[in-house]
């Protein structure tokens, strides 16, 4: 997707926007860890210890919709323990949260859902 900006006349192009996946839970904010493989000499290689990601989709009663997530294992057993999608939602913070669920939660504490925890 390629933007133009119009300056002084002069049209140019600004960027190209692509998006790409991270390897993140969008519930809990877990991400990838770094550390070594360890040999039986005591060998170091470096290595990357990922997060346990799955697609799931959550059904929130609110909404009357159902949204698709990437989400880690410790993210839908959360979900699992709170309730439901839109209980664990109003108490979970959102520095863990992703950008478009930070919106969500923003749109929902303003006042424009009704929200009741059991």
């Amino acid at each position: 997707m390629d933007q133009k900006i119009d300056i002084d006349g002069l049209t140019h192009k600004s960027y190209t926007s692509i998006i790409f996946m991270t390897k993140k839970c969008e519930l809990t904010g877990k991400m990838p860890l770094k550390g070594h493989n360890v040999s039986h000499a005591n060998n170091k290689t470096k290595r990357r210890f990922l997060p346990n990601l799955k697609k799931v989709k959550f059904k929130s009663e609110l909404l009357k919709k159902s949204m698709k997530l990437t989400v880690s294992n410790a993210g839908v057993r959360s979900v699992d323990k709170k309730g439901s999608f839109d209980n664990f939602l109003k108490s979970a913070k959102a520095r863990d949260l992703s950008l478009r669920l930070k919106k969500l939660k923003k749109s929902w504490t303003s006042g424009h859902f009704n929200i009741r925890c059991l």
